[in-house]
């Protein structure tokens, strides 16, 4: 008996964030989408991540219909400084006539909208991939749920699947750092202003969520247990010495932490695939780029196969001129947040008094601060 082979144009293999938001950038296209994830639908719901979102995110998340403000603590300021040297700079929101900066959410709130948004779209969940097989005119999916398999057929497998293991392909370079994460009460409110910190050992980003911070703490991977065993006086006596006392918390919450690496997948596209977000490239998470990014890609994907309806969707042509596309933003954002940590974490003299330089340049000219904010704020779609 022949197994019955279903056929689609497209094919996600990923139903988080990145994966769902194309899926609902392509929902009324004439292509027909199928979304693939290994977890169970509404596995994200006890996700207590937190994510910074930039302004030109939450627009492209408003064209999808995602965007849901109440869910969201907008950024109005961020404060920008190193410990142990001069120089700091703060960037407005007033400067770049936007309601905020950026915004953070829990991962499951924006899971959840664009769930909710997906109810439409044709999904196969908790399905494994066996295996793809690469043919002249479709690449065709092999999946395991139980003890069922069936096959996909797809003119485009797209893989957002998240940050990729062993893979031959994917370049890594290992931070040897950990970030502690953690939600405190600041003392005095926060005011809608998130703080990164530059120290010897690594970046400390607060950011607004809700009435407290949530903290990224980054330190070298052999001092990350140690921040996890401290009650919780003694940690948030160790975040305030990260700010020489300028700020006070009063409560903190669970802590948890996660290895930092970068991963950079060599090729961008091969026959009848695309990789995009975290399977695409994972950065370090100063300055917030790495999701803002990875929903640029699922952005520009989505614009590339609509403006060549008619034309198929896998063809080499298409997918080499998206790649060419995202090359600007990608490298820039991977240049600009490894070059960050690798400047910003030491603590040598000559290089602390640079860095003191270029805070304060940050401050006193204004044309400079704004070209870093506004490529914070919409990538590559902020270059002349």
């Amino acid at each position: 008996m022949t197994e019955e082979v279903e056929s689609v144009d497209v094919a996600i293999v990923g139903a988080g964030p990145v994966g769902m938001a194309l899926a609902l950038a392509l929902i009324d296209s004439p292509y027909r989408i199928l979304l693939i994830d290994s977890r169970r639908r509404g596995s994200w719901a006890g996700d207590p991540r937190a994510l910074a979102l930039s302004h030109g995110t939450r627009q492209l998340l408003a064209g999808v219909g995602a965007w849901n403000a109440g869910d969201a603590t907008p950024i109005d300021t961020i404060h920008v400084s190193q410990k142990g040297g001069f120089g700091r700079t703060l960037i407005d929101a007033a400067d770049y006539d936007i309601p905020s900066l950026g915004y953070v959410l829990r991962y499951r709130d924006l899971a959840g909208s664009l769930d909710a948004r997906c109810e439409t779209v044709q999904r196969l969940d908790q399905c494994t991939i066996g295996g793809i097989a690469i043919g002249r005119d479709t690449a065709e999916i092999s999946l395991r749920s139980g003890d069922t398999t069936r096959r996909v057929a797809a003119r485009l497998v797209v893989h957002a699947e998240g940050t990729p293991g062993d893979d031959a392909d994917v370049r890594v370079h290992d931070y040897r750092q950990h970030a502690v994460v953690a939600e405190v009460r600041p003392l005095p409110a926060h005011g809608r202003r998130a703080w990164e910190r530059f120290t010897p050992d690594g970046p400390v980003a607060l950011l607004p969520l809700g009435q407290d911070y949530a903290v990224v703490f980054t330190v070298p991977s052999a001092q990350a247990g140690g921040l996890l065993c401290l009650d919780d006086d003694a940690f948030l006596a160790a975040l305030r010495a990260q700010f020489a006392g300028r700020l006070d918390f009063i409560a903190s919450g669970p802590r948890s932490s996660f290895p930092l690496a970068l991963r950079c997948r060599r090729e961008l596209v091969a026959a009848r695939q695309v990789w995009i977000g975290n399977a695409a490239q994972s950065l370090h998470p100063v300055s917030g780029q790495g999701f803002n990014l990875g929903l640029r890609d699922a952005w520009e994907l989505a614009e590339a196969l609509r403006t060549a309806t008619g034309r198929d969707p896998g063809e080499a042509s298409l997918l080499s001129s998206y790649a060419r596309g995202r090359q600007l933003d990608r490298q820039g954002s991977m240049v600009f947040t490894d070059g960050i940590v690798r400047i910003f974490s030491n603590d040598l003299a000559p290089l602390r008094v640079a860095r003191g330089l270029s805070l304060l340049a940050l401050d006193l000219l204004p044309p400079l601060r704004h070209f870093v904010a506004k490529r914070m704020i919409w990538g590559a779609r902020a270059w002349p």
